[in-house]
């Protein structure tokens, strides 16, 4: 079997298991080692690249993945696009428990993360005014309204370091700088990805209110048991958005 891929796919939270009768490969990378072993299976014709990017014991913090190790395993794959799915938390309201992300920007929130690729000699300033496909999103956007799952069709990232979650006073700060959902991984994924120029898109499934909502007593601060809750209970969607993608690609 031809080990190099198509498409690439992060796993995230819940998420491990993708494909069926898969050859499991080990990567590595000027970067070190990827989160784990890469699972490279077929469907529909097109090769896929599998990677849980915090390992598929949920072994690896969000702080300490090895994203420049885990996108450039991508590279060397020759995978032409990235698909990451990941859980969020909301902001405000109008994002849903249950719903889905097509996001278009992030806020950086982060500290400590090596997040290039160009330390010297070589040195390029990339523009991540655009920090995601958007030729991706728009494929993404149309397959979630097909399959009736209710979609945000933009939406700005705020991405914090973890592996605690926010304060209520970050919170409320993080929805007055504009931020709609919140994650800790999309920064630097999505951004390493652009320094390669692999296409990337982001579907963020929302499974929690954060730190609650100012003036909403019902609504309660995040826990890790909730958002697995969440997740797990939509998880199947979320397949089924992939390989329609997939399909489309």
């Amino acid at each position: 079997m031809n080990l190099n891929a198509d498409i690439g796919i992060f796993g995230g939270s819940g998420f491990y298991d993708f494909l069926d009768n898969i050859i499991e490969v080990e990567v590595d990378t000027p970067y070190g080692k990827p989160s784990d072993k890469i699972s490279i299976g077929e469907y529909k014709g097109k090769k896929i690249a599998f990677l849980p990017r915090h390992g598929r014991e949920h072994s690896i913090p969000p702080h300490k993945i090895p994203y420049k190790a885990n996108i450039y395993a991508m590279k060397e794959l020759q995978v032409k696009q990235i698909i990451s799915p990941c859980s969020c938390g909301s902001l405000n309201t109008s994002f849903q428990p249950g719903d889905f992300v097509v996001t278009d920007q992030f806020i950086d929130r982060t500290k400590g993360r090596e997040d290039t690729y160009f330390e010297g000699p070589s040195v390029e300033h990339i523009s991540a005014a655009e920090p995601y496909d958007e030729n991706l999103r728009k494929i993404t956007i149309s397959t979630i309204k097909e399959l009736g799952i209710k979609v945000h069709n933009k939406g700005t990232v705020v991405v914090i370091n973890g592996p605690r979650f926010s304060t209520k006073a970050e919170s409320k700060w993080f929805r007055q700088m504009g931020g709609d959902i919140i994650n800790m991984t999309q920064y630097p994924e999505c951004y390493l990805a652009l320094e390669l120029k692999i296409p990337f898109v982001n579907i963020a499934l929302v499974t929690d209110y954060d730190s609650g909502l100012e003036g909403r007593d019902d609504i309660k601060p995040v826990t890790m048991e909730e958002v697995l809750k969440v997740f797990n209970k939509n998880v199947e969607n979320v397949k089924k958005v992939i390989f329609k993608i997939i399909e489309k690609l």
